[in-house]
């Protein structure tokens, strides 16, 4: 119990796109704003509102033109989107609205990649001069490496901690010689397969690059919010979360929700961990999320506030 918790984290919004991919419903574009409204009322600093993807595919997030070009005016909260391909790339880099950085994607699952990207590891990697290049042409340089199922994949079952670390070097090598280097690398615990102890080995095995790790985990097994806590006391100081929990992927078999935002503020609060974030507003906003879905959410914390608070 040698470790100490940062002082401060960064949480990224991700519910508004998470929680409405895979919802059954389509909501309506007021609706989600309404909440996108609330959630940077309540202090996020970064939302995910939507993504730029094929509207046969994913009809939940059809309005997404519609949606960026609506978006509540708040001058201190960063307005991201999604895209998986480079036609979803200029659909956001087209919205003044969002300020997206640039992201490469990659799995170590070959089926999830070709569920949710419709490519292959190779045809991903050899792409990454392709996209460097897209990038520059929008005055941006590469920010970061999404690996999804870092933890363990529905399709393939757990992923090596040594699988990923070398994906990882694999992708820093080939940008170095595009003349670009990653800032951020996010773990995403896709399917909820992650654990306290494969949390603090991978994050640990991944130091030696001093690149800063994110973690992007999700509640399926109800392990989400302790390896948050593990992540924590592995130096991670970015999260991305969605209020109330809801959320899951579209194309993975059992992906629920991620860990609730309001839960990961209560836990960080109570731990003396700044936020940055206004937990009662918060839990509003959480609540606004309830009325829009219809039925209680996976979040606990939210349900202690009355929606008046």
């Amino acid at each position: 119990m040698s470790k100490s918790y940062p002082t401060k984290i960064e949480i990224r919004e991700v519910g508004p796109r998470e929680g409405f991919q895979s919802f059954h419903a389509v909501v309506s574009t007021s609706e989600k704003l309404k909440l996108i409204d609330a959630l940077a009322r309540a202090g996020l600093k970064e939302i995910e509102v939507t993504s730029f993807v094929r509207p046969d595919k994913v009809p939940q997030l059809a309005d997404a033109e519609a949606l960026v070009n609506a978006l509540p005016a708040h001058a201190e909260v960063r307005y991201t989107a999604l895209y998986l391909n480079q036609t979803g790339f200029k659909r956001a880099e087209a919205a003044p609205a969002i300020k997206n950085r640039a992201w490469l994607y990659a799995s170590p699952s070959k089926t999830f990649l070709k569920a949710n990207n419709n490519t292959t590891p190779e045809e991903a990697l050899a792409r990454v001069a392709e996209w460097c290049e897209l990038f520059n042409d929008h005055g941006k340089d590469v920010h970061g490496l999404m690996v999804s199922n870092a933890f363990g994949c529905a399709y393939e079952g757990p992923i090596a901690t040594d699988v990923v670390v070398k994906l990882v070097n694999t992708y820093q090598a080939e940008l170095a010689r595009n003349k670009q280097t990653l800032r951020e690398v996010c773990l995403a615990d896709t399917v909820g397969m992650g654990n306290p102890d494969s949390v603090e080995h991978i994050v640990t095995a991944l130091a030696p690059l001093k690149i800063p790790i994110s973690l992007h985990l999700h509640d399926t097994r109800g392990l989400g919010l302790v390896n948050a806590y593990a992540g924590l006391r592995s130096g991670v100081t970015i999260f991305e979360s969605s209020v109330g929990g809801i959320g899951g992927c579209p194309f993975t078999p059992g992906a629920s929700g991620n860990i609730a935002t309001e839960d990961l503020v209560y836990m960080c609060h109570a731990l003396g961990i700044q936020t940055g974030i206004d937990l009662a507003s918060l839990a509003k906003a959480a609540h606004v999320a309830q009325s829009i879905m219809g039925c209680a959410l996976p979040g606990r914390v939210y349900k202690t506030f009355s929606q008046s608070s």
